[in-house]
């Protein structure tokens, strides 16, 4: 296929180094100037969506979203499919949507799981919202760049779908991290904290795979000085629209809503800008009871 790549950051760039390695010719373009090997670099995001069967964005909110939106959408050709892999707001989602369609094009919202490493290794998680048709053609791409994508429903709901999932990931990760730092007050081992937790009613995907206790279970942020992985402040990012799409909802969140508060806090009032999000285990270990 012909791809327009727009936002070759941390996430993008591997992902259309994928698609190219599979054959697909690729136009790419991103503010800051980032190229990537075998790509055409477009002078703009209109240029590189122009004459493209899927134009495929991984932006940084719903407002940059909207605008690169109204940049690339007067110049796709009639049936291409706008492939938006950003982690947005809902309405901005439905948004773009309604815009497309009102163009003659198809749109896709499909926020990914699976972070830097996925990307690379093209092991991705896609949560996509949109028409059936949109997705079957966007499949094989989905195929190339991850392992799964899960058709959700109509525009928006790969957006549902992803803040419901990361405002789990945070809870859970916030309750792991407090339950390690009470084993450890406890005298309780952490790896029998681990070898217990991970096979009992405790279990969960951020005790077992992504541990945040350095050196125990399988190897992650923890191993790498809580290098980022999935940085603190994406968190915040992720939490924040969770709650935002509660309010629209009407939806009682009082978990979500206090683990914002808390990785917010851990964010702008103590260390854990450019931090991963599980370390707030040391975070829990330094604190008593207040």
């Amino acid at each position: 296929m012909k791809i327009g790549f727009i936002g070759l950051g941390n996430m993008g760039a591997p992902m259309a180094a994928n698609l190219i390695k599979a054959g697909h010719e690729v136009s790419g373009f991103d503010v800051a100037g980032v190229t990537v090997e075998g790509a055409a670099q477009a002078a703009s995001a209109g240029e590189a969506a122009r004459g493209a069967d899927i134009v495929i964005t991984m932006l940084p909110n719903g407002a940059i979203l909207r605008a690169v939106a109204a940049e690339v959408i007067p110049v796709m050709p009639p049936g291409a499919v706008l492939l938006d892999c950003s982690t947005v707001d809902v309405e901005s989602a439905r948004a773009v949507a309604e815009q497309a369609d009102a163009a003659g094009l198809a749109a896709l919202d499909a926020p990914v799981s699976g972070g830097i490493g996925g990307a690379a290794a093209g092991t991705l998680t896609f949560m996509v919202g949109g028409s059936e048709a949109a997705f079957a053609k966007a499949q094989p791409l989905f195929d190339v760049m991850g392992q799964k994508a899960v058709h959700c429903g109509p525009a928006g709901n790969g957006q549902a779908a992803k803040i419901c999932n990361n405002m789990i990931l945070g809870v859970t990760m916030i309750a792991t991290c407090e339950a390690f730092a009470l084993a450890d007050k406890l005298g309780l081992s952490r790896q029998a904290m681990f070898d217990v937790v991970s096979t009992s009613s405790g279990y969960s995907w951020s005790l077992n795979a992504y541990c945040p206790a350095p050196g125990i279970g399988p190897k992650s942020p923890a191993d790498n000085d809580y290098k980022p992985g999935f940085a603190s402040e994406l968190m915040v990012k992720d939490l924040g629209l969770a709650q935002q799409a509660a309010e629209a909802a009407d939806a009682d969140t009082p978990m979500g809503a206090q683990a914002l508060a808390l990785y917010r806090q851990f964010v702008e009032e103590e260390d854990g800008k450019g931090r991963d999000f599980s370390a707030m285990l040391p975070r829990f270990e330094k604190r008593g009871r207040s």
